[in-house]
């Protein structure tokens, strides 16, 4: 959950050249050609010139994943090394130290494909009858609309490349061993949802004829997607959702969640994953959206119910996730929105008398999210024990976990990340510093957004008890 669209890979783009003058790459003296363009292919590494977040000048090193040539004028696509993949981006050949490339060592074999030799991998955007595909795999006898294309997060490839069958629970890991090139570069420029624009971070497998446009316009309430402005116009003419479908099981003053069957409503779950794909990297999309529920939260004004962020969960987990997948929107981030969707996420495992954990891996920003709000969440229940008869108070793990709905494994992970646990006397003990307290009462001062548990008017469903969901 990391801001998207005025993020840190924005900076990266501003500011180079005002002038218009280009910049003289690093060790290339005033007097000194560059290496010609055509050295530089896919595959080489050279530090790039970017600005980072002090709005400094830096030059770190990046690997060269495309180039193309528009009107004679050569852009490069770059990752740069141990940096996330959301601030990759396009850049000119001024901003490129040529003077030490680095060339890619030629492989002694061919890649292969399912391990066998002499055949290389399939290109994710072709498949033998030669439509478009973007590293999805198509499920047997479904129909593909032209106005929406159908995803899921779950389910992985089959071992022999062949589309398998909807799983009914599982992971929604991404198999990284099938990432290639093309879905390591982002695919969609912008996207218009409402009034906001948002730059995407990563690739997101929309259908490949929209992959060129400048922007990709979204409608905000059942986020089916149009190639122009017009197409938006014309959609919103006929559309008559002004909130997500599904119950509303929470509402406080403009805060509502929104609860999705991902059976019931196909159409907005694919289009949800689809928008999702665009600021999620480690999770994957497919087809199938029955064995998840979506919980979407809304911000309300005069016109409806605007979408702020959501998360999913499998309708039955075997290891106690309570999160599939988690985001807050763009304009909606640094604003606690995303603690808030953590909070809901516990409040639904307290209802249902369970312990939940989010699905791993999370990522770097997530786990940010997380660690915080269990922090926060942990020290609210250790600083509100009394002492009882002028003895310490006591606590034990297993408590902690029934009253937070925190997986046992969680709270440990956080207790120590805190260095809140020592050995002392035969007993382990949890020792809150000053420095701890002061902070913990700093950051609650500024969490002004709260679940109200009153607000929440939700029954769990027993899905095993279901033949079909």
């Amino acid at each position: 959950m990391a801001e998207v669209g005025s993020g840190r890979g924005g900076a990266a783009r501003r500011g180079f050249g005002e002038l218009g003058t280009p910049r003289t790459p690093r060790g290339a003296g005033p007097d000194e050609a560059p290496p010609p363009q055509g050295e530089v292919s896919e595959g080489c590494r050279l530090p790039v010139l970017r600005r980072n977040q002090d709005n400094e000048d830096e030059w770190p090193l990046a690997e060269i994943l495309s180039v193309k040539d528009i009107s004679g004028r050569k852009l490069f696509y770059v990752h740069y090394i141990d940096f996330n993949k959301r601030l990759d981006e396009w850049v000119t050949h001024d901003r490129l130290d040529l003077k030490r490339v680095q060339v890619p060592r030629k492989e002694a074999k061919t890649p292969t494909k399912n391990g066998l030799p002499g055949s290389r991998p399939g290109s994710p955007d072709r498949d033998p009858n030669g439509s478009a595909r973007r590293a999805v795999a198509a499920q047997p006898g479904r129909k593909r609309k032209s106005a929406c294309l159908g995803t899921d997060e779950d389910s992985q490839d089959s071992s022999d490349g062949a589309p398998s069958a909807p799983r009914m629970t599982g992971s929604l890991v991404s198999d990284r061993s099938h990432d290639d090139i093309v879905t390591r570069m982002k695919n969609i420029e912008c996207i218009e949802l409402g009034r906001h624009r948002l730059k995407p971070w990563y690739f997101s497998p929309y259908p490949q004829e929209l992959t060129g446009l400048p922007v990709l316009y979204l409608c905000e309430f059942c986020l089916k997607y149009g190639h122009s402005l017009r197409c938006l116009q014309r959609h919103l003419t006929k559309c008559d959702l002004r909130h997500p479908p599904g119950n509303e099981i929470y509402r406080k003053g403009t805060i509502s969640f929104f609860e999705i069957d991902g059976r019931k409503n196909k159409s907005y779950s694919q289009n949800l994953c689809l928008l999702a794909k665009c600021f999620l990297d480690h999770k994957t999309l497919y087809y199938d959206t029955d064995p998840f529920l979506f919980y979407v939260m809304t911000e309300y004004d005069c016109k409806g119910f605007h979408i702020v962020g959501y998360f999913s969960k499998e309708k039955e987990s075997t290891e106690d996730y309570n999160v599939a997948c988690i985001l807050t929107l763009p304009p909606y981030q640094r604003r606690g929105y995303g603690k808030l969707l953590i909070e809901f996420s516990y409040e639904l495992s307290k209802v249902e008398g369970k312990t939940g954990t989010p699905e791993k891996p999370l990522s770097d920003l997530g786990l940010l999210s997380y660690r915080s709000y269990w922090s926060q969440t942990i020290l609210e229940i250790l600083m509100g024990l009394k002492a009882e008869a002028g003895e310490r108070p006591q606590i034990t793990i297993n408590e902690i976990s029934e009253i937070t709905s925190i997986k046992k494994e969680d709270v440990i992970s956080t207790l120590q990340y805190l260095n809140l646990i020592n050995y002392y006397k035969g007993q382990y003990i949890l020792t809150l510093s000053e420095d701890i307290v002061e902070g913990h009462e700093r950051a609650m001062l500024k969490r002004l957004l709260r679940i109200d548990a009153k607000c929440l008017h939700f029954t769990p469903k027993d899905w095993s008890k279901r033949g079909k969901w």
